[in-house]
């Protein structure tokens, strides 16, 4: 605990300035002594942290190649986590965007164990998910159930049932990867009813919105049939849409996906929806807005740049500007490659924090600069380090703590998209704040060494 005594006021923080007077007309010690102590206890914190921050820049003026080549390594080692990122991706709507511990998701796990589904005889009304499936969507301006539109309808059903997939050294059809029911796959009830056969539309007499059928019972049509006109007897006599669902079995992911991304590339001409198409939606917007991240972070760099140059050629620093954009990369570079390497799940919000990283780091970077330029020039390099250290390094620390403090405090949120957001920024903002230290000032300061070795002069070049 810091004392302020009478005779040394003018040493203690401003609080004390108004206390000289009053201990003047004090003349007990103890209560001299009592009032000092509970005024200037202010610098208690902030006194030790910078007396260790100035050790450590001096530290660092005195040993600068240790903490040039053991960051660049660092980053070298953990950016090969990179490796895995393409198996770390997690972009699942439901998983990462809905709360963890949601009713929705009780109650979906309720469901499961008391309705399962059956692998082996499938069943959509079992289904506990929204099932793994490609949709077709037929529409005619006059009659879909026209014996030339079925035909079209029976030749583009063919064609899907034909998509083959290779996985590895081996080849999938449709048969391979579809749900079962009796060990066939799911069939269209519509295309049942007419036994694949477009002509079959004349003598069969569809009824709607329910059609009974000799073999396969009572067949609700409303979910495939649309925009129909029926007459009294509730017989259809025309529809304007028939809608045909593929389903798959929920076994490989690997194989429904690559079998679902065949089923859209092979339809263009008709309207699709598939099981993944929610999720490729999603992927597609956020991959829109890359371009734009692209033109931020080249703004920024730019800003940074210009703002540091000089027509002195002596008081220039564009290049420690350039360094220090280096340093937030490497920052980056090296905790999220560690992360990666933990198997954190990396989300598509994620990708956002490297700007946020970026914009801090830039601060902090001419926060630095401005601190080593206040320095007196006639000193010793590892002196003006020291000396920096003091002023820049301590509001660096307080900000540091306090924005890892608040995303720390978020990661509590029920949302895993915003848990893996605050863990990645986290850890990004500390190692950046760590190489800002002892990396973008060295390498200032090694230009600085350079100069004073071959020019044999201390002064103006640290200007």
């Amino acid at each position: 605990m810091a004392f302020c005594p009478v005779t040394e006021v003018d040493n203690c923080p401003q609080v004390c300035t108004g206390l000289q007077e009053s201990l003047v007309f004090t003349n007990s010690p103890k209560l001299q002594t009592s009032l000092a102590t509970m005024v200037c206890t202010t610098d208690c914190v902030e006194k030790p942290i910078r007396f260790c921050l100035e050790r450590v820049g001096k530290f660092i003026g005195l040993h600068p190649w240790w903490f040039i080549i053991v960051p660049l390594a660092l980053a070298a080692s953990l950016g090969w986590g990179f490796c895995f990122l393409e198996d770390r991706k997690s972009n699942d709507i439901v998983q990462q965007f809905t709360p963890i511990d949601g009713r929705a998701k009780t109650e979906k796990h309720f469901y499961k164990a008391f309705f399962p589904s059956n692998k082996e005889e499938f069943s959509s009304l079992r289904l506990n998910t929204d099932g793994v499936y490609g949709s077709l969507i037929f529409i005619s301006e006059t009659d879909v159930l026209s014996v030339g539109a079925l035909e079209e309808i029976l030749h583009i059903d063919a064609t899907v049932k034909g998509i083959s997939i290779r996985h590895g050294e081996e080849e999938f059809a449709y048969s391979d990867v579809c749900a079962k029911v009796n060990q066939h796959c799911h069939p269209n009830s519509l295309l049942e009813i007419l036994d694949y056969n477009a002509n079959n539309i004349t003598v069969v007499n569809l009824t709607f919105p329910v059609h009974h059928h000799f073999r396969m019972g009572r067949v609700p049509l409303e979910h495939l049939l649309g925009q129909v006109d029926v007459d009294s007897n509730t017989v259809v006599q025309s529809a304007r849409a028939v809608r045909l669902f593929y389903y798959l079995q929920e076994v490989n992911d690997t194989l429904e996906d690559a079998w679902l991304n065949e089923f859209v590339h092979l339809l263009t001409s008709v309207s699709y929806f598939t099981s993944l198409s929610r999720q490729q939606e999603f992927e597609k917007s956020t991959k829109s807005v890359t371009h734009l991240f692209a033109i931020t972070y080249f703004i920024a760099i730019l800003f940074s740049v210009l703002s540091c140059i000089r027509l002195d050629n002596v008081r220039n620093k564009m290049w420690v500007a350039g360094l220090g954009v280096i340093s937030t990369s490497l920052a980056v570079l090296s905790s999220f490659g560690f992360l990666l390497i933990l198997n954190v799940p990396f989300v598509i919000t994620v990708a956002s924090s490297p700007f946020l990283i970026l914009g801090i780091g830039i601060d902090d970077m001419f926060i630095m600069i401005s601190c080593w330029q206040q320095t007196n020039v006639h000193d010793s390099v590892e002196d003006r380090m020291a000396a920096t250290y003091r002023e820049a390094a301590i509001s660096i620390t307080i900000t540091t703590l306090t924005d890892v403090l608040a995303f720390f405090l978020s990661y509590s949120n029920p949302f895993r998209s915003v848990q893996s957001f605050c863990l990645f920024y986290c850890y990004n903002k500390v190692k950046n704040t760590n190489k800002k230290r002892i990396h973008k000032l060295e390498l200032k300061d090694k230009g600085l060494i350079w100069e004073s070795k071959y020019k044999g002069v201390v002064y103006t070049c640290f200007q």
